[in-house]
């Protein structure tokens, strides 16, 4: 990658101390940008110094938002008049790009990006690699990457750019922002986030109804990994008896439609409530 001055707002937040943690092994000149005292406290315990957000957007080819989805919107409102002239401006998840919150400005980038975190079956063997659950430290992942607006050349520097932040990467994957949308929210979130969360209750029902702690979880877990392989890796079907069971579960647990949730309409009510909280009250 060559040569690029890199201005990371957010810097001293969960994401973007993760970030901050990796960009600094490299040679990239980067501001750190952060206004909270606990963010700036954190930075220093990293041997980072901050800079003023004016003075790292002066000279900054790439400008990283690593802040809460719901505050891009007004920090991009104020980040974007400041970029200089065929700039790039980087989100970490498509939520705020999706429902239109960027600024209109046609002689700047805009790229998004997002980990796949580290996959269930995988070659990691060290303790430190098992252990992280999220990436970016010692397990390998896949990212996604989208160039929403931008000349193309500056796909191959966002996802560059992707590669060091998320680091170590094993693969990375070119998609649309509509299709990053449909990865997160509604599959790995909406369904799938949901769908472990009942995971973990029915084994807490099976725990309430006089089953063993340890035992519900060591069966849930290690059956999981077998359906997990069957479905995922096609290592052996379900057996007869299974199928059954899974057809008896579904009828009684599965909305007929949920594929709907895949709909256009329904994935922007989707971001739309995760950026707006209040709007999900009528559901309940």
């Amino acid at each position: 990658m060559r040569t690029q001055t890199i201005a990371l707002i957010g810097a001293g937040g969960k994401m973007g101390c993760r970030i901050a943690d990796n960009l600094k092994k490299g040679t990239l000149n980067v501001h750190y940008v952060e206004i909270s005292e606990q963010g700036v406290e954190r930075l220093s315990e990293r041997g980072l110094a901050t800079t003023p957000r004016q003075e790292a957007l002066i000279d900054a080819d790439i400008i990283i938002l690593a802040v809460p989805d719901a505050a891009i919107g007004d920090v991009s409102a104020s980040v974007v008049p400041a970029m200089k002239k065929g700039a790039i401006l980087m989100m970490l998840d498509p939520a705020a790009a999706y429902l239109g919150k960027l600024p209109e400005r046609g002689d700047i980038t805009y790229f998004v990006t997002h980990p796949c975190h580290p996959p269930v079956f995988n070659d990691e063997v060290t303790p430190e690699a098992k252990r992280d659950f999220f990436g970016g430290v010692a397990a390998k992942q896949a990212i996604v990457c989208a160039l929403m607006q931008g000349p193309e050349e500056h796909y191959q520097i966002g996802e560059e750019l992707a590669r060091e932040m998320y680091a170590p990467v094993m693969r990375s994957h070119r998609i649309t922002l509509e299709q990053m949308a449909m990865l997160e929210p509604a599959m790995a979130e909406t369904i799938g986030s949901m769908v472990v969360t009942i995971l973990g209750e029915a084994m807490e029902e099976a725990v309430k109804n006089g089953v063993p702690y340890e035992a519900a979880k060591d069966f849930m877990l290690g059956h999981i990994n077998i359906q997990l392989g069957i479905v995922f890796e096609k290592v052996n079907p379900f057996s007869d008896a299974c199928l059954i069971a899974i057809d008896y579960g579904r009828k009684a647990m599965i909305k007929e439609g949920w594929q709907d949730l895949y709909k256009p309409e329904k994935i922007y009510e989707q971001v739309d409530m995760m950026l707006h909280p209040d709007k999900a009250e009528g559901l309940k």
